[in-house]
């Protein structure tokens, strides 16, 4: 095997230490971009995670970085940290593409909240991973720029839409990368890699400057090697911000400050998660690890939510509806894709949009536009926003009873690549994870294993706004259970 999350983790110490050894000056920030940039060189070419680099602004920043601490000044918590933005991030002066033809060319002229942020505490963003084109997929197998290999096997996809990212945490080309997750775009690819993968509570990063696909679902969050680097890396990008009006306040304690006991914890085991479809290996592993919940201190009981099998019909109407309406936009007549040889607008418009999107945006546009078109809309649209409403008060009730609920992520191991061929087989690997982002709550990937070499996740949910206790859940079973 050529690279693994174990190999990775050698890689690069944890972020904490790493930020500390360069504000210590045992290794400077220009080396730490330098052996980035290297291992993408020497990675990339087999795994394409990657789809560019911001080689020249990445030095330039890291010397910027040195010189500031040969001065004796303070840099940040994360000085000299090298990350990876997937595609859908605005970097100042870098292309940004979302993975799709559409795209192409488009150089951002200004740029997100969240690398601001962690510019500001002294990361460096070195590259940009490839992703499903506008974040529609769960496998990277929808990018139109190329398939990004699964660190553990060359023959099956990291996940998506997220993949990129998550693959370049495991290939240890970054101790970190950022994606989004509408219906489990961090998680799913996570569990697929092996590393921890945070959806936070809806609105406690800000989206300002990121590619929308579904405004009501989208959330930014973090892939690493460990819950500890995600929490560091969360307290950074966490808080309001005047960009994007559905930001929250965050917790005024630091979501690194976390107490690691279960003693006393009530767990909810998610009944409908555990239904026929999933594998078996899988399955097994799963329960395995909420057992060590129990052995740490926590008790667990089993939960129903009657509404969860709806879920994911819920997600296919509501989520296409929205991403109909943001991919309005692209147009042929605002980005860098536009049809040459159109003779008047009308025409600039349809082949625009027709040579530029690829089959999975089509397939998404009509759909949402079907449901939200007049006829149509009470039957679909209307009545999924009803039944979200009916997820978010189980949600609700159920933590009235329990501190966490948990389950699986996915319900298989990594799959072949051009194994789910049609759009329902795809559909169906996020039938885990699409309902903590129709019910805003917070949700973490956190690796249980392995079936036949391929990583599983546990997938452990919050209530809204409890990310600190979250996080303190998974760390706790990161650290004390026997994997």
């Amino acid at each position: 095997m050529p690279n693994t999350d174990k190999q990775s983790s050698k890689t690069w110490p944890s972020i904490a230490v790493l930020a500390k050894q360069v504000r210590d000056g045992r290794i400077s920030a220009t080396d730490n971009v330098k052996k980035s940039l290297q291992i993408i060189a020497e990675l990339n070419p087999e795994y394409q995670a990657i789809v560019s680099t911001l080689e020249a602004a990445a030095l330039k920043r890291a010397e910027e970085i040195d010189k500031q601490i040969a001065d004796g000044q303070d840099v940040g918590r994360l000085a000299g940290v090298p990350f990876i933005a997937k595609d859908n991030f605005l970097v100042y002066g870098g292309e940004t593409t979302a993975s799709s033809n559409m795209m192409k060319g488009f150089v951002a002229p200004y740029q997100s909240t969240a690398i601001n942020k962690l510019e500001q505490e002294g990361a460096v963003c070195v590259a940009k991973a490839n992703m499903d084109a506008f974040a529609h997929g769960a496998s990277t197998e929808n990018s139109d720029l190329f398939t990004t290999k699964n660190p553990h096997d060359v023959t099956r996809v990291p996940g998506g839409s997220s993949g990129g990212s998550a693959a370049s945490v495991a290939l240890g080309i970054a101790p970190f990368a950022l994606g989004t997750d509408t219906g489990g775009s961090i998680r799913q690819p996570s569990s697929f890699c092996g590393v921890v993968g945070y959806k936070p509570t809806y609105g406690l990063v800000s989206r300002s400057g990121v590619v929308a696909m579904a405004s009501s679902t989208d959330t930014i969050g973090a892939m690493t090697l460990s819950v500890a680097d995600n929490a560091l890396v969360m307290d950074v990008m966490a808080g309001l911000d005047e960009l994007d009006s559905t930001t929250i306040e965050r917790d005024e304690k630091p979501y690194t400050d976390i107490n690691t006991s279960l003693k006393g914890k009530k767990v909810g085991l998610i009944k409908e998660y555990f239904a026929e479809g999933i594998d078996k290996s899988v399955d097994d592993l799963v329960r395995k690890a909420i057992a060590e919940l129990e052995k740490l201190g926590a008790t667990v009981e089993q939960i129903s939510l009657p509404s969860l099998p709806l879920a994911l019909a819920v997600y296919y109407i509501i989520v296409p509806a929205e991403l109909s309406s943001n991919l309005s936009r692209h147009d042929g007549q605002r980005f860098s894709y536009s049809h040459k040889d159109a003779k008047n607008l009308e025409e600039s418009y349809l082949q625009s949009r027709s040579k530029g999107f690829g089959a999975e945006a089509k397939r998404r546009i009509m759909i949402g536009t079907h449901v939200l078109s007049s006829g149509y809309y009470d039957a679909y649209y209307k009545k999924a926003q009803t039944v979200r409403t009916k997820l978010i008060n189980e949600f609700k009730d159920a933590f009235s009873k329990y501190d966490l609920l948990v389950g699986p992520v996915s319900p298989t191991t990594a799959f072949k690549i051009g194994e789910n061929s049609d759009p329902v087989s795809m559909y169906l690997q996020d039938i885990y994870t699409v309902t903590a982002n129709l019910v805003g709550v917070p949700a973490i990937s956190v690796p249980c294993g392995t079936v036949d070499g391929l990583p599983v996740g546990l997938q452990i949910i919050a209530d809204q706004h409890d990310d600190r206790a979250l996080f303190a859940a998974a760390a706790a079973y990161e650290e004390g259970a026997e994997i």
